[in-house]
């Protein structure tokens, strides 16, 4: 079994026969459940941190303007129902947000989520959280320590020109647990930033948000097909997470359009695209 049949092993299993692979895993191992869009809960170290969460019903939110499509968003339901989301939500130790656009923390995030609960965040982020009631604000300068994981925050570039500005400020995270890295980019495209991020820091695990996201005018604000593929070959021994597509109207790029693209430049193996729901363990 090579790595990426390891990763794909631990998927969508009944809770008997996933508890059986994680025990074979390594204790320092990291588990990402995948949600949707760019949230997912991450698990390193008996952490669990929830990266980015939107929370709202399908169809609940007016979509994104400007775009080429006018679905609303986001454009599936969460793979849970509301009794699972309360529990997983009772049950974690922080929240992590890149930065505050609504596909990333949304009315019903904020709603659900309880106050108190340590939010990892960029600096910049901060008066508008805890004008929302927020008291645990954990803004990541440079790094933190948070129950045993070192947490680094990266930067990116949000689109370019223009719109790029428009967008604001952006950080990724990078999360270590006992020598073991994942790079969480966040909503950026290729850019100085995100190379200097895999130089610095030399990922085992990047998660990147994809989808292509545009407007009617200029480049893509997220990374595209080509800018994933980048990625993987700056990278080669990390495996790359694709996330971001499927769920919100302005992300042109379908996953169906990624896996071409992945299998065309013989990047199966690396490059992994999860389902709705998916968990992986990351060994």
């Amino acid at each position: 079994m090579d790595r990426r049949d390891f990763l794909r092993s631990a998927t969508l299993l009944p809770g008997a026969a996933l508890m059986a692979r994680e025990a074979s895993a390594k204790t320092d191992a990291m588990k990402i459940h995948f949600l949707r869009h760019a949230t997912f809960l991450l698990e390193a170290g008996g952490v669990k941190i929830l990266v980015d969460p939107m929370l709202s019903s399908k169809d609940a939110m007016d979509p994104v303007g400007n775009a080429a499509t006018t679905e609303r968003i986001p454009m599936v339901d969460l793979p849970l129902d509301d009794k699972a989301l309360q529990s997983l939500l009772q049950d974690l130790d922080a929240v992590a947000v890149t930065h505050t656009h609504r596909d990333h923390w949304d009315a019903r995030a904020k709603e659900l989520i309880a106050k108190d609960l340590p939010l990892i965040c960029q600096p910049s982020d901060t008066e508008a959280m805890a004008a929302a009631g927020f008291k645990n604000l954990l803004p990541v300068e440079q790094s933190i320590t948070f129950k045993g994981l070192k947490i680094y925050r990266t930067g990116g570039q949000h689109g370019t020109g223009e719109i790029g500005a428009k967008m604001g400020k952006v950080s990724g995270f990078v999360v270590e647990h006992n020598k073991h890295r994942i790079y969480i980019s966040g909503d950026t495209i290729w850019c100085t930033e995100v190379a200097d991020a895999l130089k610095e820091h030399r990922p085992d695990f990047i998660v990147v948000n994809a989808g292509a996201a545009q407007f009617l005018q200029g480049d893509p604000i997220t990374m595209s097909g080509n800018d994933v593929v980048t990625v993987c070959q700056q990278e080669p021994n990390a495996t790359v997470i694709a996330v971001h597509m499927n769920t919100v109207n302005h992300c042109l790029l379908k996953r169906s359009d990624l896996q071409k693209i992945v299998d065309e430049k013989k990047l199966t193996r690396q490059c992994l695209i999860p389902r709705d729901g998916e968990v992986l363990s990351l060994a």
